[in-house]
């Protein structure tokens, strides 16, 4: 069984995603409001990069 997490940058919408922690090569991540709908699966270097273009300004984030 998973451990799920949700990103500390969640409002208290609902808008919000949640991250799998404990998958040494995989990220899961999920939908707050979905917990038993689809899950997406990327690379901890493809989480990563995302993570840091996020971080930069690279990609917005709103």
């Amino acid at each position: 069984m998973r451990s799920w997490r949700k990103s500390t940058y969640s409002n208290g919408q609902g808008d919000c995603i949640e991250v799998a922690d404990g998958s040494a090569d995989i990220v899961p991540v999920r939908d707050s409001k979905d917990p038993d709908g689809p899950t997406l699966a990327f690379t901890t270097t493809a989480w990563t990069s995302f993570l840091t273009a996020i971080h930069t300004g690279e990609l917005p984030t709103g």
